[in-house]
């Protein structure tokens, strides 16, 4: 399997807009080292088939696909219905007009729910008559269980996310949790043991109520094991050069573009 990282960005991104120039605020990153820049968290998942599953639709998605020369997606998994993983939806209209096909979309119940009442024309029956409008069909996922989406066989649970919950998946070595504060049992002994896990982890120090920062991704890393362990949602104090001088062995910063090839377990 390979995942490319399409996007480790908070929220804002990096730059954020603003700055005193107009020309962004990088916080302490280095505008001048390219890996610092950083859109919209999302990533691709693709198969030894070619088949592709995109998770979260950014607001950059657009560019992400041209910037990795990405030639389509065959479905969407929603973690969370946040703005920052749900607003390029539009842009899957170019993704179905490549399919000539409705893709299905999965997310937990509560998350389609909250997307369909923000884009129910996104959701609403196909008419057969070409793509003017993004065409997604709701597929429910249920934490816990083993989720059959494309080549793929996802565990999907529940994590902590400020007010809410996201969606965090393990498929064979890899693991994914972004946009995460805290994780229960049972998503720790999903994830004991992967090889390679992709952490969402938005501050070195300072605490934040809806995303993990260094200490406790240290704390899960020690618990969980990985091999490798990438960080990914990260803000503005979360320098390029700072991290790969200061992350202990295992740990890395990922950046926009990277892929990662998983080997079969």
């Amino acid at each position: 399997m390979r995942v490319t990282l399409l996007g480790t960005g908070g929220s804002a991104g990096v730059p954020a807009i603003g700055g005193p120039d107009g020309a962004g605020d990088w916080g302490v990153c280095d505008p001048l080292e390219r890996k610092n820049r950083r859109t919209r968290s999302s990533i691709l998942l693709e198969s030894e088939t070619n088949q592709r599953l995109l998770i979260d639709c950014s607001p950059d998605m657009r560019a992400q696909f041209l910037d990795n020369r990405l030639p389509g997606a065959d479905a969407v998994l929603f973690t969370h219905a946040h703005a920052d993983h749900i607003a390029g939806i539009d842009e899957v209209r170019a993704l179905n007009r490549l399919a000539q096909k409705p893709l299905d979309a999965f997310a937990t119940q509560r998350t389609l729910d909250e997307i369909i009442r923000r884009f129910a024309y996104v959701f609403a029956p196909w008419e057969g008559r070409g793509f003017y409008r993004p065409v997604l069909e709701a597929r429910p996922v249920v934490p816990g269980e083993v989720a059959h989406i494309l080549d793929f066989s996802l565990q999907v649970f529940t994590q902590e996310h400020g007010r809410i919950e996201s969606l965090g998946l393990r498929s064979g070595g890899f693991g994914y949790s972004t946009d995460v504060t805290g994780l229960n049992e049972t998503a720790l002994g999903i994830l004991e043991g992967v090889d390679t896990w992709v952490v969402g982890c938005f501050l070195r120090h300072d605490h934040h109520w809806t995303h993990a920062n260094l200490p406790k991704v240290f704390e899960w890393v020690a618990r969980i094991k990985p091999r490798r362990t990438v960080l990914t949602h990260m803000g503005g104090d979360m320098d390029w050069a700072w991290l790969r001088a200061n992350l202990p062995p295992g740990i890395e910063a990922g950046y926009d573009g990277m892929v990662l090839d998983i080997a079969p377990i």
